[in-house]
């Protein structure tokens, strides 16, 4: 599949999967507690004193500010440590997501179940939760001051670039930082305009960074992680950074980014694979197209008007066009060249890294459809015929998946992004021979909706954060989510504790490499396979 195609599928990630998670929080029964809540110690931060709670045994500190407020003429400018408070902070709740941006396609759903999805919950923008003044992290921890030199998992969110928050429920750290006696971080950063309006060539220096400073907020991050978690109990020295999605593609990002080097020591990319990023002139003329919808015609005359328009303006500037990308630039600093493009960047070149994929990645996306679960092979054969390859790819799947519907062929088809982009990537690490990287397949089917959607976008999360429990209208009852929980999180938790995700769960699972190309795939009874897709590949090589 090209890039232009691919570019397609990827602008239609953003809704559904926020949407998706969001219906987890509204519609997940509220788990029962065996502990009632007490207050932690309070822990001396650079941000001044914390106090959290401890619940059934785990630290947790939710909202610590770890930027100063980007707003005002601190908008687009690279973020700042925040002065410390001087009185206690109450950590008990979340701090405010970013402000939240609509991409893609804005369809209205068809499908029953599509109707069923939007009518249940509402968007983060709906929920007036959203806030540009968003700087803030959440930690779980076993304990704190005691020295444990715990592996620290930073988790960074899905949403494209566009969506989503730390404090989504099915990211709760409680149950991983449990049973792997580890400490868990989750972060909230700048996002879309706010994170990356490209104005270097429009404003000069001071704003050389401006498209960007959402990926430096998360090195921010990083740095008062460096600075703070041996407090609570974790090990600066041994920090894995975590992402699904978009948050997979912000590690690709930051595995690139010199100013993250030393902040972090194993990288872990969940159907996430970023290879490219925006070119700078592409980037310039989408920040042309903002202030021109703002009335700013010069904007070093007009700064002070750039820094005074509401967040809901700037939003409004950008309106509901499908053309404009706010995604991390190449600027040739804080970002000096594609993340993975034409090769894994050798500043993290000894940087461990799992990576991985789901097996029906679009269904989830496309379930609310109308022709979803319908499709004759008439349909399927027409709506293959812009694709590249499509014939091809047709009967590549039929012979992978013989028991696959003409519904399903095409979602296989649509979801070869995450498949093919995450081979090029291990692919491309694996060339260096200087860090091991393992790569894994989901294909525990769920049996939620009839079980018509099969593995889709966002369904490992559940498992690597052993949280099926928060989860059931993600994975459905019963004790199969639970086993492939047992799996998924203590691989997870090998790979932070050694760089090595194997664990006594699993079957042993070699590092990848260009010649066997070994591949974990994840079920009930999970099995190595290599190279599992050598057809696809084949099809769609480059060569």
């Amino acid at each position: 599949m090209n890039k232009k195609t691919n570019k397609v599928l990827l602008k239609r990630w953003v809704i559904p999967t926020v949407c998706f998670l969001l219906m987890l929080f509204i519609q997940s029964p509220v788990t029962a507690v065996s502990q009632m809540p007490v207050l932690t110690a309070v822990v001396n931060t650079s941000s001044g004193p914390v106090q959290g709670l401890v619940t059934n045994d785990i630290h947790t500190f939710k909202g610590i500010r770890y930027g100063a407020p980007p707003t005002g003429i601190n908008r687009f400018l690279p973020p700042q440590k925040p002065k410390p408070a001087t009185g206690r902070i109450d950590a008990t709740h979340y701090g405010a997501p970013a402000m939240q941006m609509a991409t893609g396609s804005s369809a209205e759903p068809t499908s029953d179940f599509g109707m069923l999805l939007r009518s249940v919950f509402p968007t983060p923008s709906e929920l007036k939760i959203d806030n540009e003044d968003c700087l803030f992290l959440n930690i779980w921890t076993p304990a704190t001051g005691d020295n444990k030199n715990r592996p620290v998992m930073v988790w960074f969110h899905g949403g494209g670039f566009a969506y989503g928050s730390g404090g989504w429920p099915i990211y709760h750290g409680e149950n991983l930082s449990r049973r792997g006696d580890v400490v868990v971080v989750t972060v909230n950063h700048r996002l879309n305009v706010f994170g990356y309006l490209h104005l270097a060539e429009l404003l000069g220096p001071e704003y050389e960074s401006s498209g960007n400073v959402g990926m430096l907020d998360l090195i921010l991050a990083l740095e008062w992680i460096r600075d703070n978690i041996a407090a609570f109990g974790g090990n600066p020295g041994n920090v894995t950074i975590m992402g699904e999605s978009g948050g997979g593609m912000k590690v690709s990002l930051l595995l690139a980014m010199p100013k993250a080097r030393g902040l972090f020591h194993k990288a872990v990319i969940q159907s996430g694979p970023g290879l490219t990023a925006i070119p700078a002139d592409v980037a310039t003329k989408n920040a042309k197209i903002v202030l021109a919808n703002l009335g700013i015609n010069d904007p070093n005359k007009d700064l002070a008007r750039l820094w005074s328009v509401t967040a809901e303006e700037l939003l409004a500037a950008v309106g509901n066009s499908g053309e404009m990308d706010f995604e991390p630039v190449i600027d040739g600093k804080v970002l000096p060249n594609h993340p993975f493009t034409p090769e894994a960047p050798e500043i993290s070149a000894d940087i461990p890294v799992l990576i991985g994929f789901n097996k029906d990645e679009m269904t989830i996306f496309q379930v609310s459809e109308p022709w979803f679960g319908s499709l004759t092979e008439e349909q399927l054969q027409k709506q293959t015929a812009t694709i590249p390859k499509g014939a091809e790819l047709i009967e590549a799947f039929r012979k992978i998946h013989p028991d696959y519907s003409p519904t399903h062929i095409f979602t296989a088809i649509s979801s070869t992004w995450a498949t093919f982009d995450s081979y090029v990537l291990a692919d491309r690490k694996a060339t260096q021979k200087k860090a091991p990287v393992y790569l894994y397949e989901l294909a525990w089917e769920t049996p939620i909706n009839n079980g018509v959607l099969r593995t889709p976008h966002t369904l490992e999360i559940a498992f690597m954060f052993d949280n099926v429990d928060k989860s059931q209208p993600l994975v459905g009852p019963g004790p199969e989510p639970q086993k492939l929980a047992d799996q998924m999180s203590s691989a997870w938790i090998a790979f932070a504790k050694t760089g090595n995700p194997n664990t006594k769960e699993i079957p042993k699972w070699p590092a990848y490499d260009t010649t066997n190309r070994a591949t974990m795939v994840f079920n009930l009874e999970s099995k190595v396979i290599n190279n599992p897709y050598s057809t696809i590949r084949s099809i769609l090589s480059e060569k």
